[in-house]
């Protein structure tokens, strides 16, 4: 028997043996849990990772709120992913760390059959404090306006009332509104009720395929480079909290994040990259 053949057939084995060696690695798996609003572009970002590493995965617990930093130190997670609003004082005392890594916009959306794309701070007021019920009033078609607002305690509720000072004063909203507190149950509220306008996230938005439009606020869009250049003003900040210092599958993973793919990647995902 000739040994070429067998030589051109042990080539491209010992070639397939090694890949599955290499998939067959055991990864180190990173726990991670955050806000049900912001995790599609965590998991965006975590995905592209472990592509590229191959030596470190990524388990996504349940969406722990007020847990997540009290499953931190108590070492259940290996990063919190929280919002504004977050205690620096605690976080540095208890022996953690906040990297600020990314902003996005909070929005109100319309639902596709409002052909309207800019209301003013007043108008949105109006609109939640029952004072406006029909979009004829606000320059739109003759129909009945349908609000939907996110739990008083909602932390898009609390950036909504620190960026427009008149909900502030609002007493009537949760008596008008349809009140959810979930981020894409929420936006099929709004995709399939008509005349519906409601606070939700653009990344939301974009996966409605055309059944949701972000409203201009005062002319103001909620753009990536509005975002980042601080003209609109209802942001939502995203920052990893971490053991001080991180271990290293961790310390790794925030430099990809913030590296120039992980950049591209936050963008891609709606939001802007944290300076």
């Amino acid at each position: 028997m000739s040994l070429r053949p067998l030589k051109q057939i042990a080539v491209p084995l010992l070639a397939v043996l090694h890949l599955a060696s290499v998939h067959a690695q055991p990864r180190e798996q990173l726990l991670i849990d955050g806000p049900a609003v912001v995790m599609p572009l965590v998991a965006a970002l975590a995905k592209d990772f472990e592509l590229r590493v191959r030596d470190v995965g990524f388990v996504f617990e349940r969406n722990l709120g007020d847990l997540r930093l009290e499953a931190l130190l108590q070492g259940k997670l290996d990063i919190a992913v929280v919002s504004n609003g977050i205690n620096t004082a605690f976080i540095s005392k208890e022996g953690m760390v906040a990297h600020k890594v990314a902003r996005s916009a909070v929005v109100f959306a319309v639902n596709s059959g409002v052909p309207l794309g800019d209301l003013t701070r007043r108008q949105l007021c109006d609109v939640y404090d029952g004072l406006v019920s029909n979009w004829k009033s606000l320059g739109g078609p003759d129909l009945a306006i349908a609000p939907h607002f996110t739990p008083r305690t909602h932390m898009d509720t609390q950036i909504v009332r620190s960026a427009i000072e008149c909900f502030r004063r609002l007493r009537r909203t949760e008596a008008v509104a349809h009140i959810i507190g979930q981020s894409r149950p929420m936006g099929k509220a709004l995709a399939a009720t008509p005349g519906a306008i409601g606070i939700t996230s653009p990344i939301v938005v974009a996966e409605s395929q055309g059944r949701l439009r972000s409203l201009s606020i005062d002319g103001v869009a909620p753009s990536a480079e509005n975002v980042e250049g601080k003209r609109y003003g209802m942001v939502r900040e995203i920052f990893f909290v971490t053991w001080s210092p991180p271990s290293s599958a961790v310390a790794r993973f925030l430099r990809f994040v913030r590296s120039s793919e992980g950049h591209k990647l936050i963008r891609v995902n709606g939001a802007t990259p944290a300076k």
